[in-house]
């Protein structure tokens, strides 16, 4: 499953499964406090009470829509085929330009459910707060055992670290994609991920004078 399709399958399998697709698109789309739940029911084709039965509360659903699309996400960029390069370099530079590949559709089915999220109830949920700093930590962190097997291979010395490295492309997407939001288009997210590629490629393959520890 791609985990950027906005709109989720036509009802399938439980209601609480069916709720979770319907958060899924619906948050990504409205955003966490325009979604109610009547809208997420009526989309899901479940009853209040089926609602209720399985979250206690809109936030408690806030926290599972995160963990489901961070399962998704996982389970999706794990089957990625930059994983099956052999250097490290280029898994890294082949995850940005797999990201590439998935600027398709909406702004809304592009962009990321925990950074949607976040932005809206980082002061108000501190329990969606966590899911979602969970989730957009795991993606950086996948990339972390690459980046540490890189500096080694290329002989890389400096006072940044794989993990802040890791975090930094996390910064840069999720940045991005708030621009995209505001122009309504995927440009600048595109351009944010080659300009972030160089900057991959200089730290690892410098192109002048000075040793990569100088970047």
């Amino acid at each position: 499953m791609n985990p950027n399709q906005a709109e989720p399958s036509p009802p399938s399998g439980g209601a609480r499964s069916r709720l979770l697709e319907a958060a899924t698109a619906t948050i990504r789309e409205k955003g966490f406090a325009a979604t109610s739940v009547d809208e997420l029911c009526a989309k899901a084709g479940v009853t209040k009470g089926a609602f209720f039965h399985h979250f206690p509360s809109k936030g408690s659903l806030g926290v599972s829509a995160v963990d489901h699309w961070t399962e998704t996400s996982d389970a999706f960029f794990a089957t990625a085929p930059y994983h099956q390069l052999d250097d490290p370099l280029d898994r890294i530079l082949g995850y940005l330009d797999f990201r590439k590949t998935l600027l398709q559709g909406s702004v809304a089915e592009f962009t990321c459910l925990a950074g949607t999220m976040v932005q809206e109830v980082y002061g108000t949920h501190p329990d969606i707060r966590r899911a979602c700093d969970a989730s957009i930590g795991g993606c950086a962190a996948a990339l972390e055992s690459d980046i540490a097997e890189a500096m080694k291979r290329y002989r890389v010395r400096a006072s940044w670290t794989a993990a802040s490295l890791a975090l930094h492309t996390q910064v840069v997407l999720q940045g991005a994609f708030i621009l995209a939001k505001a122009k309504g288009e995927a440009a600048v997210v595109e351009a944010s991920i080659d300009h972030l590629r160089r900057y991959v490629e200089l730290l690892f393959r410098p192109t002048g004078t000075e040793a990569a520890v100088a970047l």
